[in-house]
């Protein structure tokens, strides 16, 4: 499916080189502003330095800030310009809970925290520095050229949860935007063809145990006295209950088919205590993610009912809070075609001698010979789209048209979007089957002579593309056809979906997610800095 033919090639013109010039005079600028965000690693909802950073630059840079938009405190709104189509992208920078780790080709994590602290997988430092690069470049040459156009660019925290993208869609922060070119690190080189991400869809049950006193009839007992009485089962066992149950009727979700997955993380387990009270409050979240919203609502179906038998069963109360809930993605043809031809304009990314030389120390601290070239062929090479796609499809059902999840979904349902991949560094593996440890890949993230190749490619083809879509007409109108095409009749059309959050949703930023604290020993964790290793004594 595709909108109105381009009027001509993609070329590179006097706009362009001045934005390319402008990336390569820069690029030491921020390649440091991307390892600060590296080197913080602020978890989900919790990534507020680096939210800070992000605010004062584009300050600095003459945008229009809101922070907190959409009642996100780690999330922001940025504005440029007076006049002219609107077109933008978004930066996200949340870190991940047990991948600290130090900037050394062996397993360390970071000095002076909890080993499992939060560490950069992706990494939306990466990520969110590309998208960055990419807005301000195409400011510059706006500016130089005294051309039109109006920028956005949204600070997305918590994207590992799917979090902020939905708030700020059912809020309307991306209504009147005409396109958007989105990027995320990848192994390859390409830009996402027709099979875009899934819906993922998350909640927090929380059991409650208000009238413990309630569970027995205490005229039945022979003497008076807590310790005597039969224990209230309370929130920890319900919690307990809904974990088992949930894993026992997992199956009979839906069929083994559609590549769905559903996870769990214990937010809080009832009081520190060994008396003979029962526990008052437990939390735990369910997240899932699959390629149909049908999917999705049926497995939310089983969770309710297991949650309320849990709490039948345990003399507790429940409750469920919405964390979020994505649509699936919708692609743009168009789009694809003019960001990987502003891909291949800019060419294949390529490392540094540097990067190869901590590459081969990574495979010597492993045990495996270090090798001439340690990196995978893709990085160094583009794929072209509907290569990446047969790739992607090899181990789809041919009914099966998203797959797996992210919320920068939620852009492609406003305006016709782009989603660029550009290389994160992968080590090649030394035999077939082999797979590296989650440290080795976390690392080079951090290292900037492996990951800029990566972030220079996706910030030159976001800017190269903004401007494509802000001075030919031509190219805005194909994107904007086919979208109306795909929406039947654009946003509120026949096939459009809306946001599925309502409009006064208000973010779970309150709940008990993991981060970084100060106390009177300094910052740590929200798990102590132990003595030695991770606190944990003997190994049984």
């Amino acid at each position: 499916m595709n909108g109105d033919p381009l009027s001509g090639p993609i070329t590179l013109d006097e706009h362009k080189r001045f934005a390319l010039d402008w990336i390569e005079r820069n690029r030491a600028r921020f390649s440091d502003f991307n390892l600060q965000i590296w080197n913080l690693a602020e978890p989900a909802w919790r990534e507020y330095r680096s939210a800070r950073l992000y605010s004062d630059l584009l300050r600095g840079e003459e945008f229009e800030v809101e922070e907190g938009s959409g009642g996100m405190p780690t999330a922001f709104a940025a504005s440029w310009g007076k006049s002219g189509p609107v077109v933008g992208s978004f930066s996200e920078f949340d870190a991940v809970p047990g991948n600290s780790q130090a900037l050394v080709p062996r397993r360390e994590p970071r000095a002076g925290l909890h080993p499992w602290a939060a560490g950069h997988t992706d990494p939306h430092s990466a990520l969110g520095t590309s998208a960055l690069l990419g807005v301000l470049a195409t400011k510059v040459t706006l500016e130089h050229f005294g051309l039109p156009g109006r920028l956005r660019l949204f600070g997305e925290p918590a994207e590992k949860m799917c979090g902020s993208k939905p708030v700020h869609a059912a809020k309307g922060y991306y209504d009147g935007c005409d396109a958007f070119v989105v990027h995320h690190p990848n192994r390859d080189n390409s830009v996402c063809h027709e099979t875009h991400c899934g819906a993922y869809w998350s909640a927090v049950f929380t059991f409650e145990t208000p009238e413990p006193e309630r569970w027995i009839d205490a005229s039945l007992l022979p003497s008076a006295g807590p310790h005597a009485a039969a224990r209230c089962p309370g929130a920890i066992d319900a919690l307990c209950l809904m974990y088992t149950t949930t894993k026992y009727t997992k199956e009979a979700m839906f069929p083994h088919t559609g590549t769905w997955t559903l996870n769990e993380f214990v937010l809080a387990a009832g009081d520190a205590t060994s008396d003979n009270l029962a526990p008052r409050f437990a939390q735990i979240q369910y997240s899932w993610r699959s390629p149909l919203l049908e999917v999705q609502q049926r497995i939310y179906e089983v969770l309710a009912n297991n949650a309320r038998s849990a709490a039948a069963a345990s003399g507790t109360v429940v409750s469920v809070r919405w964390v979020t809930k994505t649509r699936v993605g919708l692609p743009n043809i168009a789009m694809t075609d003019l960001c990987f031809a502003n891909m291949r304009m800019v060419g294949a990314p390529s490392f540094p001698d540097e990067a190869r030389a901590f590459a081969r120390q990574v495979q010597s601290s492993l045990g495996l010979k270090p090798m001439d070239n340690p990196f995978v062929d893709a990085n160094e090479q583009l794929t072209e789209p509907a290569a990446f796609e047969a790739n992607l499809r090899r181990g789809l059902p041919p009914w099966q048209r998203n797959f797996t999840s992210d919320d920068y979904v939620e852009y492609t349902w406003h305006a016709p979007t782009a989603r660029v991949f550009t290389m994160r560094p992968v080590l090649r593996p030394p035999a077939p089957g082999y797979a590296y440890p989650a440290w080795a890949y976390n690392v080079m993230g951090g290292l900037p002579a492996a990951i800029d190749p990566g972030v220079l490619l996706g910030g030159k083809t976001i800017a190269l593309s903004l401007l494509d879509l802000l001075t030919r007409p031509d190219v805005l109108a194909a994107a904007q056809a086919e979208f109306r095409q795909r929406t039947g009749g654009g946003v509120r059309g026949a096939q459009w979906v809306a946001p599925l959050l309502p409009q006064d949703f208000a973010a779970p930023v309150d709940l008990r997610w993991p981060e970084y604290v100060t106390t009177a020993r300094g910052e740590e964790w929200w798990l102590p800095t132990p003595a030695s290793g991770a606190g944990t004594g003997e190994r049984l």
